[in-house]
């Protein structure tokens, strides 16, 4: 079984390395930033595992392939089975209708089942609840594969990967782009807060005309609170504006998200081609695992199925891009 170096220590580099390992082969990972942290924008996700709510705006395969990520992720980290619930203000339900037309999955909600599902956010009277869905804390997830890694003999690396590798799958992320020319950087901005007047079990999603939130508990009061999608490349800072409008949607969810207190701020840029698909791509002797976008988590197993299929066995999944193989 061949030896293979995997650049990126994010969730597709993790994931890819776990599916290597889990097939036989031996690996090493290379990342000068070194273990998962606040360095990469898989720190920053929320952690959905919603492939039926991110087909109201996504492709047919993160619906399909989506849903195989939650028994994945269940095999190698803890996974939340509680559902999405997905609500929306009475002058908003048009926006409600029209996330149901373009969505599967879901149970038709009023406001004694909201009520029941979400004591907090009994003021809402209309709902979606996709059952089927789950979520994780995805920097919990990160430590458990890095961890599990280390146990079956991974060594991680915090340089650079020399010159002279052999069998090299590149998961970098945007910094690819030396290579990979069509990946552009997606903004996202996020914030983690405190709230501890406020109780919601499951991952909830407001519907919002100029910023959708989704808001994911965290335990203990803390809910991650996100998230912007701006084409924009400049990762230092959050505006004014995003802030504004988080903290503003947080409070049109439950008035006592008012009384937060804001823990984290975070930025990040998700690399993304131009269908907001992943590809993986063979470019002069090196595979490229790249172009996550918003679906890190969701489609990060599908990824390195496809990588480890096309390494080993040289079979081409739907990911492969022939085109510049």
């Amino acid at each position: 079984m061949s030896d293979f170096s995997v650049i990126g220590a994010g969730v597709a580099g993790l994931s890819v390395a776990t599916e290597l390992v889990a097939r036989g082969a031996t690996v090493n990972v290379y990342d000068p930033a070194g273990p998962p942290g606040p360095h990469g924008c898989s720190w920053w996700a929320g952690g959905m595992l919603a492939p039926w709510c991110e087909y109201e705006n996504a492709e047919e395969p993160v619906l399909r392939l989506g849903q195989e990520a939650i028994g994945w992720w269940a095999d190698k980290t803890d996974v939340t089975y509680v559902g999405t619930l997905v609500v929306a203000n009475a002058r908003d339900l048009p926006d409600l209708r029209r996330f149901s037309r373009r969505t599967e999955g879901f149970i038709d909600v009023g406001r004694g089942e909201i009520a029941e599902l979400e004591p907090d956010l009994g003021a809402f009277g209309k709902g979606l609840y996709f059952d089927k869905e789950a979520h994780l804390d995805p920097r919990k997830a990160l430590a458990d594969l890095h961890a599990a890694l280390v146990d079956k003999g991974v060594t991680f690396h915090q340089t650079v990967a020399p010159e002279g590798l052999e069998n090299v799958i590149d998961c970098r992320g945007l910094s690819a782009r030396d290579t990979l020319t069509d990946l552009r950087g997606v903004k996202g901005e996020m914030l983690v807060i405190r709230a501890p007047d406020v109780a919601l079990t499951r991952p909830v999603r407001l519907l919002h005309p100029r910023l959708p939130l989704y808001i994911v508990p965290r335990g203990d009061g803390v809910y991650m609170l996100g998230a912007t999608m701006i084409e924009s490349e400049d990762s230092g800072r959050i505006t004014a504006r995003s802030m504004l409008e988080l903290l503003s949607s947080a409070y049109a969810l439950n008035p006592a998200f008012g009384e937060a207190e804001v823990l984290e701020i975070g930025v990040d840029l998700r690399p993304a081609f131009p269908d907001n698909l992943p590809r993986i791509r063979r470019i002069g002797g090196r595979v490229y695992a790249n172009g996550l976008y918003r679906h890190g988590y969701l489609l990060a197993p599908a990824v390195a199925r496809g990588v480890a299929d096309l390494v080993l066995d040289n079979k081409h999944s739907e990911m492969v891009d022939e085109d510049r193989a």
